[in-house]
């Protein structure tokens, strides 16, 4: 039996695509698969969930600054590097996939230090720290975008197999009908999907406590606050609130006719694996390297979302937000356009690109 090893992780968008990867791979080869992650946080629970077994090392931030703080996370990396190298030497795998994040870096470098061939995806347009750093040491890059291969030298060129963003394939083929079901919502109603993320975006649950009375003119709202946020505005017929949404997902993205969101690389593409058209308002600021921005402006340029922000010449405020979803709900030529440009980006399945490369690899 071949032996596999997975990681990435720290958040949920370096983890689902990678154990949608690691399944296809299950289901067409005799392999065996492990995953390598943080020994806190979500990873393990995430992992072994899905079925894999999981490894956890220290992991540390990767910080451009220097401080007594980032000495710290520096030191976490190096005993991750030296967990993970224990790890690969007694598992002995064939090859080591990162799904990034700064999880992932203290494997890939254990990986390469013992002669392991190093794969890794970046999901964002422009690759971030820890993609960089694996890259120097990558066998394989897999880019979700075609314009990525820029931001790499010319002699990683060839290297670069553009992919997509790897998706359950569940979002390809959910059923409407069961999403309405587990909703409780009717068929005849529209369904407006709000998603904040798994820990609930605070400007976007803003947005839709002070535009509610407008939303639900049109739309049943149906809204994944985050498992953080301590909710307080009452389910109703025509409001519906969740937390988080698990392995009913690809069945309320299917039944929605429109998705308000963050444009988070995992979310982002999960829609564009059910055709949906979107409304994005990226997050921005001093919180993040930007992008989200860059990822929105791509799904924008491409027709398949209307983006806010200030950026992009419309603030997200209540006044903005009424007015574009409403124009979007009266106009379903426009909502049609949407709809298919985002399907045209979705039709790129990188869960089989990536798993059937690693496959012939294998052989």
């Amino acid at each position: 039996m071949v032996h596999i090893a997975f990681t990435g992780g720290g958040t949920g968008g370096h983890i689902y695509p990678g154990l949608a990867v690691a399944s296809y791979i299950q289901k067409q080869g005799n392999c065996r698969i492990f995953w390598i992650g943080s020994n806190r946080g979500m990873d393990k629970a995430v992992v072994e969930h899905a079925g894999l077994e999981f490894f956890g090392v220290p992991a540390g931030k990767l910080r451009r600054q220097v401080s007594f703080k980032h000495g710290v996370e520096a030191l976490k990396v190096g005993a991750g590097f030296f967990a993970a190298r224990a790890i690969l030497r007694k598992e002995q795998p064939r090859l080591l996939f990162s799904k990034g994040g700064f999880v992932s870096v203290p494997p890939c470098l254990a990986a390469a230090s013992l002669g392991l061939p190093v794969w890794t995806h970046e999901s964002d347009l422009s690759p971030g720290l820890a993609t960089k750093i694996n890259a120097r040491f990558a066998q394989s890059i897999f880019t979700a975008y075609e314009e990525t291969a820029a931001f790499f030298p010319a002699s990683y060129q060839d290297r670069i197999t553009l992919a997509g963003n790897p998706v359950r394939p569940e979002f390809r083929s959910a059923d409407p009908l069961q999403g309405r079901a587990f909703l409780r919502v009717k068929e005849a109603e529209r369904i407006l999907l709000v998603l904040g993320g798994s820990q609930g975006s605070r400007q976007i649950n803003q947005l839709v406590r002070e535009t509610l009375g407008e939303l639900t003119r049109r739309y049943t709202v149906v809204h994944q606050t985050g498992l953080e946020q301590g909710w307080d505005l009452e389910p109703s017929e025509r409001y519906r609130p969740y937390p988080f949404f698990r392995e009913e997902m690809p069945q309320v993205l299917a039944a929605a006719e429109l998705v308000l969101g963050r444009s988070g690389a995992g979310a982002l593409w999960e829609c564009a694996a059910a055709g949906r058209p979107m409304v994005l308002i990226p997050l921005s600021g001093s919180g993040t390297r930007g992008d989200q921005m860059e990822n929105a402006r791509i799904f924008a340029k491409a027709g398949a979302a209307v983006v806010l922000g200030k950026p992009f010449g419309t603030e997200a405020t209540p006044e903005t937000l009424s007015a574009t979803i409403a124009a979007i709900a009266e106009d379903s030529a426009l909502q049609s356009a949407m709809a298919a440009a985002s399907a045209r980006i979705g039709r790129l399945d990188g869960v089989q690109i990536i798993a059937e490369k690693i496959l012939h690899w294998l052989e």
